[in-house]
């Protein structure tokens, strides 16, 4: 079965999210848990957490359905010793809020190693690749230390792929495989594919051959036991652009026929498929739409 929603609003309160999701038809949701472009935020008060397990539990969606994703800001994976602990110590707010609104999921971008390359270095693979594992060893080192510090939480740090923007990493698949291979406790990790990202990144989607061959690449160099979750985005840039502009569904240029496979594809049931198109006011048709594709 299939759970999709939207990335909802959480203003005036978290405990809006929920009713905003019901508003929309959804079955699923993702949420900011604060401010996603500012650093601190005041903590979540006991009634925030209350109203918002109530409407939670009024909406019908399940804890493991609802997909929050953590701030902007946060870079777990940044050359700067003084700002790498930010964004970890941020992270690790993240993570807490999470638990205090009983969630078992955090989605977050891996990271930035924040170094211009020149062509001639972008060029140079043995350069390049030396480059992003050093990130993305930093990547999994934060991880194991913030999970080291939740030992008894329950709630997992949910790897989302990126488009490769500038010198965001994760936009391969080895780059996920390489985080997972490193981080000490599988348990607590998973992976959120993005489709827009995903295309853009290079893996086409556009057919049932190209989709067969991509989803096989990721179950070969990932592994569907990690998939956790799913961002539904039709794309404004075109295949292996490595830029990161979401359209709506069917109006980009992936068309429908991606979420048509998605939506009749059971490696992705019980998992969360969250909208991020670009045009809130439309997404109730998008998922009454999605929901049409089942079967055909």
């Amino acid at each position: 079965m299939k759970f999709v929603g939207a990335h909802v609003s959480a203003s005036g309160g978290v405990q809006n999210a929920p009713l905003n999701a019901i508003a929309i038809g959804a079955k699923a949701f993702a949420l900011f848990t604060k401010n996603q472009r500012q650093w601190s935020a005041k903590p979540l008060s006991e009634e925030e957490i209350v109203q918002f397990k109530a409407n939670l539990q009024k909406s019908g969606i399940a804890p493991k359905h609802v997909l929050p994703h953590d701030s902007y800001l946060i870079n777990l994976g940044h050359p700067e010793a003084d700002k790498l602990q930010k964004s970890q110590e941020a992270f690790l707010d993240e993570l807490q809020r999470c638990e205090l609104l009983g969630l078992e999921k955090l989605n977050f971008h891996p990271g930035s190693y924040l170094k211009k390359l020149s062509a001639k270095e972008k060029e140079d693979q043995e350069y390049l690749t030396s480059i992003e594992n050093k990130c993305l060893d930093v990547i999994a080192a934060s991880m194991n230390d913030i999970i080291a510090k939740t030992k008894d939480s329950k709630v997992k740090l949910i790897i989302e792929n990126t488009a490769g923007q500038g010198s965001n990493l994760g936009y391969k698949f080895e780059h996920l495989a390489y985080i997972i291979e490193r981080v000490e406790d599988k348990r607590r990790v998973g992976v959120c594919l993005d489709t827009c990202h995903t295309f853009t990144a290079g893996y086409d989607l556009r057919t049932k051959e190209a989709y067969e061959k991509t989803m096989q690449e990721f179950e070969d160099i990932v592994g569907f036991k990690y998939l956790s979750g799913m961002h539904l985005n039709d794309s404004k840039p075109p295949l292996g652009a490595r830029l990161d502009r979401h359209h709506s569904l069917g109006k980009g240029e992936l068309g429908w026929e991606p979420f048509r496979l998605i939506m009749n594809d059971s490696r992705m049931d019980d998992i969360p498929l969250i909208l991020e198109t670009i045009d809130e006011t439309i997404w109730e048709k998008e998922i009454k739409d999605l929901y049409s594709l089942v079967g055909t």
